[in-house]
């Protein structure tokens, strides 16, 4: 496997020419979503042959026994390939962006709102097309320590958790925690509150249960806690 490397020296334009489309995965049409679905499955074929075609290039200039074989040019040339259809799809653009530390500075960021909204609200796409859990799991938690001052992305992030307190748990979801305690306001519990009293169950449980962390910022948010908070619960 190669190295996650992508250009640093990007900005917001380029990743904007290479993945505007992907916008479509979140349309609300399903025509739409259906177009985009079909470019994002070409595109990530095209991202696995020429990881393949890497994978050989190293495994041949290894075997001939040079002690820089990552430095022999057919092996630069098959990775920058690589690199390059790997940055026109989804989730592989991800694993390139620059600044991994600061996700609020890098031109990543608007895919990375947008690859989490399309598993919140096309869980069953998401995971037939590009699963990855990790995946999902490393953007929430840049998310919820990404400055949270632009609105627009604490907009998002609200919605996010809005969306994901109201269905069955999924894989990953309990990190969304992060998020909620990361910009707890007002408006965030407001729509806990709606979600915890409405009619859908899982809303119930799931905005209860951050609702209850949000005021204990001392706990964490670990499967004991929340197995006990679950027992305490079904005993009230």
């Amino acid at each position: 496997m190669t190295e996650a490397a992508g250009p640093s020296v990007e900005g917001a334009r380029e990743w904007a020419e290479r993945l505007g489309w992907s916008y479509g995965l979140i349309a609300p049409d399903a025509v739409d979503r259906g177009a985009a679905l079909a470019r994002l499955d070409a595109a990530r074929a095209e991202a696995q042959a020429a990881l393949a075609r890497y994978n050989q290039a190293w495994l041949r200039a290894s075997r001939a026994g040079s002690e820089a074989w990552h430095q022999e040019p057919s092996v630069v040339a098959a990775h920058r390939l690589y690199d390059e259809a790997g940055s026109r799809c989804l989730p592989e653009a991800l694993w390139r962006a620059p600044h991994r530390d600061d996700i609020g500075r890098s031109p990543e960021l608007p895919f990375a709102l947008l690859f989490l909204e399309w598993e919140a609200r096309f869980p069953q796409e998401w995971t037939q097309h590009a699963k990855a859990w990790g995946t999902k799991q490393a953007l929430i938690r840049d998310l919820a320590r990404c400055d949270h001052r632009d609105e627009m992305v604490k907009a998002k992030l609200l919605d996010l958790v809005e969306v994901v307190v109201q269905r069955a748990y999924r894989c990953k979801d309990r990190e969304y925690v992060r998020v909620a305690r990361a910009v707890d306001c007002a408006d965030l519990r407001t729509r806990l509150n709606r979600a915890h009293h409405s009619e859908n169950p899982w809303a119930q449980l799931h905005a209860g249960y951050v609702l209850w962390l949000l005021d204990r910022p001392e706990l964490p948010n670990t499967r004991h806690v929340w197995r006990t908070w679950l027992a305490d619960t079904r005993t009230c």
